[in-house]
């Protein structure tokens, strides 16, 4: 059993660094015309006065900022940054994580709890990686509870790793999209998922740190998606 999850994450892994191939070529190719489009729509509407030209400029502007910034989660996906490895406490990432996200919870009216360990625990990591990891697995369960509903963030370690699961009291992931929700737009509307790259950003920084994620099948009802990441450096060299 264990034998065959091993595979499945080495096949996804696999499968993700051909997408990552891909995302980093047509990235590459769009944004050169999507900044092209956005300064041209900003320089026409500095000198509009119909409003109605006006609210199409803008709409023009903001879509294709809006682009830019999909374009800016492949890159991320596609050639992430080298983590900054220093010295960091796990529960402080996490806090930071949680506080960020807080308010969205709030606004929702979702109980967003974070659970540490007895003893606090050291790693060397790029702390502002794992915070943005965090974050999108938080985000991620928030979009699939919408509203109401209990998020716990759980903190652990072994004498290898450092963990950081996110559980929600939601829909929950069905065993057969537990593999893709990785994949980049992949769409988890089935499942109340949101749409976007939060859980590739994931997927992408545990890789960095030479750690995994995954999601705990074994868990329910609701879903839990764990982040490890290894108390020792094992940066990769990612960024081709």
């Amino acid at each position: 059993m264990a034998d065959s999850i091993e595979s499945e994450r080495d096949l996804r892994d696999e499968k993700l660094n051909s997408l990552k191939r891909l995302a980093y070529g047509a990235s590459h190719e769009i944004n050169n015309p999507l900044a092209n489009i956005a300064s041209r729509a900003q320089a026409l509407l500095v000198g509009e006065t119909d409003p109605d030209r006006r609210h199409e400029l803008a709409t023009i502007y903001a879509q294709a900022m809006r682009g830019h910034e999909m374009i800016a989660d492949l890159m991320l996906f596609a050639r992430p940054p080298q983590p900054q490895l220093s010295q960091c406490q796990l529960s402080v990432v996490a806090k930071d994580a949680v506080g960020q996200m807080l308010p969205v919870a709030q606004q929702q009216e979702t109980e967003l709890k974070l659970i540490t360990t007895e003893h606090d625990t050291n790693l060397t990591a790029d702390a502002n990686l794992i915070t943005l990891a965090a974050c999108a697995l938080i985000r991620n369960a928030l979009e699939a509870l919408k509203s109401g509903g209990k998020v716990e963030v759980t903190l652990a370690t072994d004498d290898e790793v450092a963990t950081i699961a996110v559980q929600d009291d939601g829909p929950g992931i069905p065993d057969d999209q537990a593999e893709i929700v990785f994949d980049p737009f992949h769409s988890g509307r089935e499942a109340g998922r949101g749409l976007g790259f939060g859980l590739t950003k994931c997927w992408t920084i545990a890789q960095a740190h030479g750690g995994d994620t995954y999601v705990d099948t074994a868990y329910g009802p609701g879903a839990r998606i764990v982040l490890e990441i290894p108390l020792s450096p094992k940066a990769t060299s990612e960024s081709e």
